[in-house]
């Protein structure tokens, strides 16, 4: 296992892990590896995030990246703010001071990845400090340096997608390593320990303390839960340019004063799983705070599922909320390692459809399902999404990207119960529709990987000011 779940699940801005975190991170990085301060700084962005790069205000992060801010750091009402057209060179200060930059969008990709940043810096005398230094976004809020993603390609199997295999190496030793379910299942038969148990284990060994994870997840709970609260508390029109009204506000009170009449509705529970994910997908596109669970456009399905098992589940507590998420994450460390998290590498299958797995695997465990039933819970859910595009129209994630979290939440909760009425035996492997998920990403064509070239991305007639790199 390198992929820990502290960094599978990161507290970040929207509206995109990919296009927003992970450029804002990439500029951090390439700040701090300088002799010294910059005067100016060049950012080329190509591929998928050049393509979308506007909508998600990848141009924004990344210059606001350059200046000391962090995706744990900054909030939305920061300048210049989400959906404000940025000029392409200018000035931009922040807590670490002044830089002069500009942005380039080249929506031809680099071979080696499609999401790739290209900097340059010089000092006020306008000597080179750097020249073409690449980085990667390759999901999940998580970068690669040019010589990290060079390491990561030589994959055994030779079949997962460039980039995805070492995302978040650490070099710790952990007590119990695997990369694949069959590999997992084992070791809870081996050694008596459950998922959760297995996970804790090699947390501890990475961090040096099981408290780090524990405290983390704890953290990520709460900002589920805020994020939720402030989703249902904003009204309005989400920015951007579609005039996209958030309705988790008026769906709440619409659930509110129902009455007696949603007692006798045998699936009211879908209705709330739907408000939660849609509280938090509007937060997300707007610019607010919310957690990588696994990514910034699937991130409302996992706290959908949660607050239907604090809501619907008797006894869903702190610890109940650890075993989920710890439940989640060892799926999303299998599918990150074996196939991508990256709309942009994958499709959307690799976002929605990895939240949903994750979720199905949480809500599983909470329900007293074994490893087995656990696995079947993430095939049913993957499984049900093999194939799914990344289409976001107007290069935003707003439609359909919001409420295809809702439905992503529905699947899994589905998945979940449907793997509770078997014993866990089933013909295709959760690993099996892993690997699917890695050919079929690798076979669809690049419109419809978050270019917003294909798909319902060009229904719609937009306005150029939208769609134009």
């Amino acid at each position: 296992m390198t992929i820990s779940a502290v960094d599978l699940f990161s507290v970040g801005i929207g509206p995109s892990s990919s296009h927003t975190v992970g450029p804002m991170r990439a500029s951090e990085a390439f700040i701090e590896s300088l002799p010294h301060k910059p005067a100016t700084v060049r950012i080329e962005l190509r591929g998928s995030l050049a393509a979308t790069g506007r909508g998600h205000g990848t141009d924004r992060a990344a210059i606001l990246g350059l200046v000391g801010w962090t995706p744990t750091t900054v909030t939305a009402d920061i300048e210049p703010t989400l959906g404000t057209q940025i000029p392409a060179s200018g000035n931009i200060s922040g807590p670490t001071g002044e830089v002069a930059y500009l942005v380039v969008f080249d929506p031809t990709p680099v071979p080696e990845h499609p999401n790739c940043l290209i900097f340059s810096a010089w000092d006020e005398n306008d000597q080179v400090l750097a020249e073409n230094q690449e980085y990667f976004s390759v999901g999940g809020g998580f970068i690669l340096s040019r010589a990290e993603l060079e390491a990561t390609e030589e994959d055994p199997s030779g079949d997962a997608p460039a980039g995805m295999a070492a995302a978040a190496q650490v070099d710790d030793d952990v007590p119990y390593p695997f990369s694949t379910w069959e590999q997992l299942e084992a070791l809870t038969h081996s050694t008596g320990l459950s998922i959760a148990d297995i996970m804790l284990a090699n947390e501890k060994a990475i961090h040096d303390d099981a408290a780090v994870a524990t405290d983390h997840l704890d953290l990520v709970w709460e900002a589920m839960q805020d994020c939720v609260s402030a989703g249902l508390a904003s009204d309005g029109i989400l920015p951007g340019g579609l005039e996209v009204k958030r309705r988790a506000p008026d769906l709440l009170d619409r659930l509110k004063n129902r009455g007696s009449e949603s007692e006798s509705d045998g699936l009211r529970a879908m209705d709330w799983i739907n408000l939660y994910a849609l509280a938090v997908n509007e937060e997300n596109a707007a610019g607010g705070r919310v957690v990588t669970a696994p990514t910034n456009g699937a991130a409302g399905i996992i706290p959908a599922v949660m607050h239907y098992c604090r809501d619907f589940i008797s006894g869903f507590d702190n610890e109940k909320a650890r075993e989920f998420l710890l439940n989640a994450a060892a799926v999303g460390i299998i599918i990150k390692e074996n196939a991508s998290i990256s709309g942009a590498e994958v499709g959307c299958q690799g976002e929605v459809g990895s939240a949903s797995s994750m979720a199905a695997a949480g809500m599983c465990a909470v329900l007293g399902g074994n490893p087995a039933q656990v696995a079947n819970a993430a095939e049913i859910a993957l499984e049900h999404n093999l194939g799914l595009t990344c289409d976001p129209v107007g290069g935003l994630v707003q439609i359909p990207c919001i409420e295809r979290n809702a439905i992503g939440g529905v699947k899994a909760v589905n998945a979940a119960r449907l793997a509770m009425h078997g014993d866990g035996q089933h013909r295709v492997t959760l690993d099996d529709v892993v690997q699917t998920m890695a050919d079929t990403g690798r076979d669809m064509l690049t419109k419809y990987k978050e270019t917003s070239t294909g798909g319902l991305a060009t229904r719609l007639g937009l306005p150029v000011a939208l769609t134009e790199c």
